[in-house]
């Protein structure tokens, strides 16, 4: 039996087909697309209809890889970007691109939010959060707020991972797991808060698609698309998940004591939880998971965005990144990048930018700055494992996932500035697999437990101890850049 994971993301969507029986990816494909171009600053947005389009080349590619082994295709699991808006009209058509979890023009509806509520601490403890630029509802906010009329025809509306399950069943549906980064879900409860609802307008309550378990099949696959593809019409499309829930399924964090760090263009630090793990201070998100569990989780903004940003200044291959990084030394000789280029999540700094301190003549150099730059975004995600220490949260070790963990001196860094071992999965591709083993879940293939443990493999390669010589280097190299960004934003600078 054959398993379809699809991994919707920001850059890109990826598609692997999972052998239940052999526990091999036996194909995969990949498809690119851009943003929008020549939005104003702090407007990040995409077309839907891009991801449709890449869902359709991805799924099309497996198969013919598959051949006529495609008749053995049982399921498909769906993971997507988190917090994106898309608005349907009346004809289920998509109104307007969608607004994505990195836009940051969101930020005086948040404030409105906190304004009507008793600010951070009124909404945490209404909802489990507070309301962050990147959630979906400020979105929907700002669109009754600037495009009036758009705002008048919508019907409903959906998150990514959503619209792409409803392409592929026509139904319209929600999860617990990515549903509780809209903003409006009551981790605690699992339900929509009312009051936060009808804050943007009542009629926002027939705007939601139905709410339900994470564990329950969004559909089966539309007769149409499973006769163009040459597949079963029983062929099941599990609830998905955004990114990080699927992510987690992917990296076998389903229960308590492990900590999976994403090393996307985003940065994500996330692990599982048998009951809700609030943060009174509201940066480590309250999420639901999609096991119907939870997910506490830290995200950073940036991430392979940075050192893809400085590697490009240089025009390097990713080979001569890595030879570069480790001819620099650790800390890079006082050398910090605050890594804010798109605004920053974890701190909330939605306006905040880079900026590069400590230079001197000897460390004014490619190598140095290239350093900086990983050690930067690094302890962007580090400072969120700070944060989940004081939570009670303290991993043995950290599973890294996203393009960043595929490279060694990296990883090593990672290791040090967690002061944790770290280590790879044998795919990169954390939530496809996910997304893969939900639908053979879905379709009674076994318990998650028992699927993880036999499909989710760690590459011993990868592991990294830290050095214990380097772990309190870099936990004051944390502590200074938690210092830089506390001066500069306290001073207007970021």
């Amino acid at each position: 039996m054959l398993y379809i994971g699809i991994d919707s993301g920001t850059q890109s969507t990826k598609a692997v087909v999972l052998d239940l029986e052999s526990g091999a990816i036996v194909a995969q494909a990949s498809h690119s697309y851009e943003l929008i171009p020549g939005l104003p600053a702090g407007h990040l947005e995409q077309h839907p209809g891009d991801w449709i389009a890449a869902v359709k080349a991805t799924i099309s590619s497996c198969l013919e890889q598959l051949g006529s082994r495609r008749t053995s295709v049982r399921g498909i699991g769906v993971s997507g970007q988190q917090h994106g808006l898309v608005v349907l009209d009346e004809h289920d058509e998509v109104i307007r691109p969608a607004k994505l979890w990195c836009d940051t023009s969101t930020v005086p509806q948040c404030g409105q939010f906190a304004d009507a509520f008793g600010g951070k601490e009124g909404l945490i403890a209404r909802a489990g959060n507070t309301m962050l630029p990147g959630y979906t509802i400020p979105k929907l906010l700002w669109l009754k707020q600037n495009e009036p009329d758009h705002f008048k025809r919508v019907r409903s509306f959906l998150l990514p991972h959503d619209y792409i399950n409803f392409f592929l069943t026509g139904v319209k549906r929600m999860e617990f797991g990515d549903a509780s980064g809209t903003g409006i879900l009551n981790v605690r409860t699992r339900e929509w808060d009312t009051e936060l609802v009808e804050f943007i307008d009542p009629a926002v309550h027939a705007m939601l698609p139905a709410l339900g378990s994470s564990k329950v099949a969004h559909g089966t696959l539309l007769p149409v698309l499973a006769a163009e593809w040459g597949l079963s019409s029983d062929v099941i499309i599990s609830a998905g998940g955004g990114d990080n829930m699927m992510g987690a399924i992917g990296t076998g964090n389903i229960a308590n004591g492990i900590i999976t760090a994403s090393f996307g263009t985003s940065g994500t630090l996330y692990g599982c939880a048998e009951k809700p793990v609030i943060d009174p201070n509201g940066e480590i998100a309250s999420f639901c998971d999609s096991t119907d569990h939870w997910l506490p989780l830290a995200c950073t903004m940036n991430v392979t965005v940075v050192t893809e940003q400085v590697r490009g200044w240089f025009g390097w291959d990713l080979a001569e990144m890595e030879r570069q990084v480790a001819a620099a030394p650790a800390a890079a000789g006082g050398v910090s990048f605050l890594p804010y280029l798109n605004g920053e999540r974890t701190p909330n700094l939605p306006n905040g930018s880079g900026v590069i301190h400590g230079l001197n003549p000897a460390t004014a150099s490619p190598a140095y700055l290239m350093r900086a730059a990983m050690e930067g975004a690094t302890l962007g995600l580090a400072y969120g494992l700070r944060r989940f220490d004081a939570l009670g949260l303290t991993p043995g070790e950290i599973r890294l996932t996203g393009g960043g963990s595929k490279s060694a001196v990296w990883r090593q860094i990672a290791a040090d500035v967690f002061g944790v071992p770290v280590v790879s999965l044998a795919t990169a591709e954390g939530a496809g697999l996910g997304g893969a083993i939900q639908a053979a879940h879905a379709d009674g293939q076994g318990s998650y437990e028992a699927l993880c443990a036999r499909l989710v493999s760690l590459d011993e390669t990868t592991r990294c101890l830290p050095d214990a010589d380097l772990v309190p280097l870099y936990r004051d190299k944390l502590d200074k850049q938690i210092a830089l960004t506390t001066v500069l934003r306290d001073a207007g600078l970021l």
